[in-house]
């Protein structure tokens, strides 16, 4: 007689990931940055602000900020958006970053606002 016997097997429970937060606030440098003719002879004051979602530790907001200014150091971008992009893209090569909000803003365009710019969220 032949038995037929079905092997339940109970789902996994899934493991734990820690995360953590890592960010850099109101870093403020000097970019390349613009379409005009003018934003293309001289740098102007640029804000950026990074948050990282971080799975474990052993990234910091140094690393966080050595990577914003070797983004900006490349040389002239057109557009802040390009900028915010580029930046968001390169704290994604880490495999530990699940996501990464980038704001850039311009701080000198506009004499009655504090500020223009655009924030991206990116993530895996």
């Amino acid at each position: 007689m032949n038995k037929l016997f079905a092997t339940v097997t109970a789902p996994r429970p899934r493991a734990s990931v820690t995360t953590n937060r890592v960010f850099v606030r109101d870093l403020v440098m000097e970019a390349s940055v613009g379409v005009y003719n003018h934003e293309r002879v001289k740098p102007q004051r640029v804000r950026v602000n990074l948050d990282l979602e971080v799975i474990g530790s052993g990234l910091t907001g140094e690393d966080g900020a050595a990577t914003i200014r070797s983004v900006v150091d490349q040389g002239h971008t057109t557009l802040i958006e390009t900028m915010a992009e580029r930046i968001a893209a390169r704290c994604l090569e880490d495999a530990r970053v699940r996501s990464v909000t980038v704001r850039v803003e311009k701080l000198d365009v506009f004499p009655d606002a504090a500020s223009v710019g655009v924030e991206i969220e990116r993530s895996r």
